[in-house]
């Protein structure tokens, strides 16, 4: 029996047909009914009938006649798409693949190397050709790898050498990279090689380069790096796909046999050289690209969860007193006097008149809880630590990790450490134990909200309680996640495994620290979501008093997305709702206006955080560049 496998708004569906005789239409139709079946708003839908839809394949992009009968159409077990009429639609859209792969725009400017980096990689290679010719013994060039380094490799062997390596290094192992992030870890890969201290060969990066900007992106498992000698088992399965091997995803083709994507795109599979396979898999790319997607999710999560608490704050009929200039001057840590400027600048009575804060100003409280009053001293020292991370990891990308390296002004290679991850290894772990505190504090203020006897609001912020529960399973979610994250927070770089017969017996297992400080910072951005759903949910009881404008400009941001709680509904996709806009950053782009003001007419107070030095690019949801240096 013939199936095919349908993407319809960001699901994939397994349909099948009984009958070959059919059509387009019908398998369009069909999609539609079981993507309604499966949503419990039917999809935004009344039935079938209503949607109007285009089908085309995934491969291609070829559109198809609904009047098409399936067996001339379509291969058994094609990947089609249905596209819903009225849906947001560019011409560049490219389809969803399975595994939860990001949709993203066609890449436009193609990279390619400055004359000055083409220099620098041919006089690098140069210094390989002479080390072949005069049958010198080096490591990894005429030499095994590892444990064999003493081994000497005759000279009409040295290119089958450099495809064993890859071939046999390519064990690792758990779902693939998604092509965003397999194309991260493909540019930082070529901004090592156009340094010149690769020994690559200028043909092949230009070969590779070609692949980058047709999105050619090989299957890369996530787990198999130590960490040392660089993210071996990552970066050898993007060399297998560079060489025609393995698996291999493109926005024409999907996901297919890598020489049959490389042909569709009129590419040939590199071709080693001897070294080459070398310098494609020597260094710490893996754990560098993640966590660059890390540092940027982190900075965002931070800045907005500020605003998330400067909204319960208010919610709780808290005081402003704490975040007082003097109190943080006199403990000038930077992260901590930001964090406190943004709250004035949000919760400022005097330049954003505020009926809730005017309705308690002659209350007998005198001093709020920790997780409000000390919000500049624990959300300010995530800042300092994302901060310092950036650092790291910006240094970390632009850098050579190869070994041995090529210096072609001396004619002659070293061998070093430089793959060693440690260095971002330790700071990811870093960033994962100071972003959970954004988590950690920010569950605590969902308790005040859902505690009737800390909140003065209706218990678990809903009316008729015990017929409605509310937030009540909500903030056992947060719970939940703050508690996994306090495993998730156990740093893998203080483990070390010897590896390869104890010739590599220092590992910094910064594969594991990227991996898990990303999904720290996914549970940080789902706690925080929750708690704005709350603190707007407290809202609607304090009405028809109004907070601050800013924060009612984030209060509208939330109701554009989720309606008030009147009773017990299904909650899980107003979480997921809350947590896209913290991801989008659309919570910061609607209250940073506000803060900037705030600040042009505060400077002497401000005292921003001034940029670094370094630049650090990664964009999540359309495309990843290269990153900007002298050689590209």
């Amino acid at each position: 029996m013939p199936r095919y496998t349908v993407h319809v708004r960001g699901e994939w569906l397994a349909v099948p047909c009984q009958d070959a005789q059919l059509t387009v239409g019908w398998l369009g139709r069909e999609a539609v009914r079981r993507y309604i079946k499966n949503k419990p708003d039917n999809g935004g839908f009344g039935s079938v009938d209503d949607v109007h839809f285009l089908v085309r394949r995934c491969k291609g992009l070829g559109l198809l006649d609904n009047g098409d009968r399936l067996e001339v159409a379509l291969e058994d077990n094609e990947f089609v798409e249905v596209v819903i009429e009225g849906d947001a639609m560019s011409p560049d859209f490219i389809p969803s693949q399975p595994e939860g792969v990001y949709l993203y725009s066609k890449y436009r400017e193609p990279e390619k190397l400055t004359p000055t980096a083409e220099k620098r990689v041919q006089k690098s290679r140069e210094v390989i050709d002479s080390i072949i010719k005069e049958k010198t013994v080096v490591y990894g060039i005429t030499t095994g790898f590892g444990k064999f380094a003493r081994t000497v490799i005759p000279i009409n062997k040295l290119q089958e050498l450099q495809v064993n390596l890859v071939r046999s290094h390519s064990s690792g192992v758990g779902k693939p990279l998604i092509p965003e992030r397999c194309r991260m870890l493909l540019a930082l890969r070529i901004n090592v090689l156009a340094k010149g201290y690769s020994g690559i060969s200028l043909e092949t990066l230009k070969q590779v380069i070609e692949m980058f900007n047709a999105s050619c992106l090989p299957y890369v498992p996530e787990k198999g790096t130590v960490g040392a000698s660089g993210d071996l088992a990552p970066l050898s399965h993007l060399a297998l796909g560079l060489i025609g091997e393995g698996k291999m995803w493109s926005p024409k083709s999907g996901w297919a046999d890598a020489k049959y994507v490389l042909e569709a795109h009129g590419l040939k599979p590199v071709i080693l050289k001897p070294k080459e396979g070398l310098a494609l898999i020597n260094g710490t790319q893996m754990i560098t690209s993640l966590g660059c997607e890390a540092v940027e999710r982190a900075s965002a999560i931070a800045r907005q969860a500020d605003i998330v608490a400067a909204l319960t704050l208010e919610v709780l009929k808290g005081t402003t007193k704490a975040f007082d200039t003097d109190i943080h001057a006199l403990r000038p840590h930077r992260g901590q006097i930001e964090v406190a400027f943004r709250f004035r600048s949000l919760l400022d009575s005097d330049h954003h008149p505020s009926e809730i804060a005017e309705s308690h100003r002659f209350c007998d409280r005198v001093q709020d809880a920790y997780t409000l009053r000390c919000c500049p001293q624990v959300h300010g020292v995530v800042n300092d630590t994302i901060a310092f991370v950036k650092n790291i990891i910006t240094i970390e990308l632009n850098s050579a990790t190869d070994n041995p390296m090529v210096f072609a002004n001396r004619g002659e290679t070293i061998s070093g450490g430089n793959f060693h991850g440690e260095y971002p290894a330790k700071a990811l772990d870093y960033l994962a134990i100071g972003i959970h505190e954004l988590a950690a504090i920010s569950e605590r203020r969902i308790e005040r909200l859902c505690n009737p006897s800390l909140s003065e609001l209706p218990a678990f912020l809903v009316a008729e309680g015990g017929l409605n529960s509310g937030f009540m399973i909500a903030h056992c979610t947060a719970a939940a996640l703050v508690s996994e994250n306090k495993a998730l927070c156990h740093p893998s770089s203080v483990d070390s495994l010897s590896t390869s017969a104890a010739t590599e017996d220092h590992v910094s297992m910064g594969g594991w620290a990227a991996r898990k400080a990303l999904r720290v910072i996914e549970h940080v951005e789902q706690v925080l979501a929750i708690e704005l759903l709350a603190a707007c949910q407290g809202i609607e009881f304090l009405r028809p008093l109004k907070t601050t404008t800013p924060l009612e400009k984030v209060y509208d941001l939330v109701r554009s997305v989720v309606r008030p709680w009147i009773k017990d509904r299904f909650m899980a996709p107003d979480i997921e709702a809350a947590h896209r806009l913290l991801l989008e950053q659309k919570v910061w782009e609607v209250a940073a206006p506000y803060i900037e003001k705030y600040r042009m007419e505060h400077i002497p107070e401000s005292r921003p955080l001034s940029p670094t030095a370094f630049s650090l690019k990664f964009l999540h949801k359309k495309s990843t560049k290269i990153p900007e240096t002298e050689d590209l």
